[in-house]
C-alpha cells in the first residue's frame, strides 16, 4: 500500500470522482455526452470513444488534487493510456489523484428484496494487475431495493467476504451497499444495514482498513459512527439519481460524509462544447461538489 495514498484518503479535503461506467451503462453515460449509439458499431469503438471522454475529464486544468482525492476506474480505463502512461499512473504522478478501481462484474436477479453481485471468478488475477497498475483500492456494488433483514445480511455477509480478498491482496476495498433511493422501506433499510455492518466491522483484524460508499441517509448524520471506527478510512456517497443540486444539499447536510459522484459529477459536459466551454462547466461542478463534501 502506498503510503502517500493513505495519507492522502485519510487527511485531505476533498471527494472522489466516479469514472467507472462500465460495458452496460457506457452506452447511458455517452448519450448524456452527446455521442449516439450510431457513432460506433462495436464494443472497441464505443470503449475508445469512453476513454476519449474520461481522458478529458481527467487532463482537465480543472480536475486536481486541490478539490478531489481520488477517481474510481473500469477494467478497461485502467488498461488504456493517457498522455502516454497507463491511467493510475497518470492520475497519480501528474494529478496527485489516488487510483481505485471497480472490480464487481454486475448484479444478480432480485431476491429478497436485494441485488447481489454477480460471481467474480476471475478477481484474484484482477487483483494482481491491479496492484502492478498501481491501483490503490476498488469499488464493489451490489443493492438493496427493500427493508428486508435476511436479504441486506447477503449482501453485507457478500461484500464483506470480498472485500477481506481484496484486502489481503493489498488493496483498500471500498464496499457499495447501495440502498436505492426510490424504495418506499429505504430509511429501515438504513437501520438494518448500519447494524450488520457494525458487526462485521468488529470481527476485523485490528490492521484492516476498509471504506463504505453509501447512498446518502435518509436521516443526517446517519453514518457518523462508521467513521468513526478505526478500520473505515472514508465514508463516501454515491448520488443514486438524485440531480447534483439535490444531491450536494443532502451532502451538505451529512458532514464527514464526501461524495463519489458518477453522473452528477458529469452531468453537463458534452462532446460539442469547446475546451473553454468543456472546462467552465466542470470547474464549476467541482467547486460545488467540493464545498458539498467539506460543509
Amino acid at each position: 500500500m502506498n503510503a502517500k495514498q493513505l495519507d492522502a484518503i485519510q487527511h485531505r479535503k476533498g471527494f472522489i470522482a466516479a469514472l467507472d461506467q462500465s460495458g452496460g451503462s457506457t452506452p447511458k453515460a455517452l448519450r448524456a455526452y452527446g455521442v449516439e449509439e450510431s457513432a460506433y458499431h462495436s464494443d472497441e469503438e464505443m470503449f475508445t470513444l469512453i476513454h476519449q471522454m474520461r481522458s478529458r475529464v481527467i487532463t482537465s486544468p480543472a480536475f486536481t488534487s486541490e478539490h478531489i482525492l481520488g477517481a474510481i476506474l473500469f477494467e478497461n480505463t485502467m488498461d488504456r493510456m493517457i498522455e502516454g502512461r497507463y491511467s493510475a499512473d497518470y492520475l497519480w504522478e501528474v494529478k496527485q489523484i489516488v487510483p481505485f478501481l471497480k472490480v464487481d462484474k454486475g448484479l444478480e436477479a432480485e431476491a429478497e428484496g436485494v441485488q447481489l453481485m454477480k460471481p467474480m471468478p476471475g478477481l484474484a488475477e484482477l487483483l494482481q494487475k491491479a496492484v502492478e497498475r498501481h491501483i490503490f483500492g476498488t469499488k464493489m456494488r451490489s443493492v438493496i431495493k427493500e427493508a428486508n433483514a435476511a436479504g441486506i445480511r447477503r449482501i453485507i455477509d457478500q461484500q464483506f467476504e470480498v472485500g477481506l480478498q481484496i484486502a489481503a491482496a493489498g488493496l483498500v476495498p471500498i464496499l457499495e451497499p447501495e440502498v436505492d433511493i426510490h424504495s418506499a422501506t429505504k430509511a429501515e433499510a438504513e437501520k438494518i444495514m448500519l447494524e450488520e455492518i457494525k458487526k462485521h466491522l468488529a470481527a476485523l483484524p485490528a490492521e484492516t482498513k476498509i471504506m463504505l460508499k453509501v447512498s446518502i441517509p435518509t436521516e443526517d448524520g446517519f453514518y457518523t459512527p462508521l467513521m468513526q471506527d478505526i478500520h473505515v478510512l472514508r465514508v463516501v456517497a454515491l448520488s443514486g439519481g438524485y440531480s447534483r443540486e439535490e444531491a450536494n444539499e443532502r451532502l451538505a447536510r451529512n458532514p464527514g460524509l464526501i461524495a463519489s459522484f458518477s453522473r452528477a459529477l458529469l452531468e453537463g459536459l458534452t462532446a460539442g462544447q469547446t475546451d473553454e466551454e468543456f472546462n467552465r462547466v466542470l470547474a464549476e461542478t467541482i467547486r460545488t461538489v467540493y464545498e458539498a463534501s467539506i460543509a
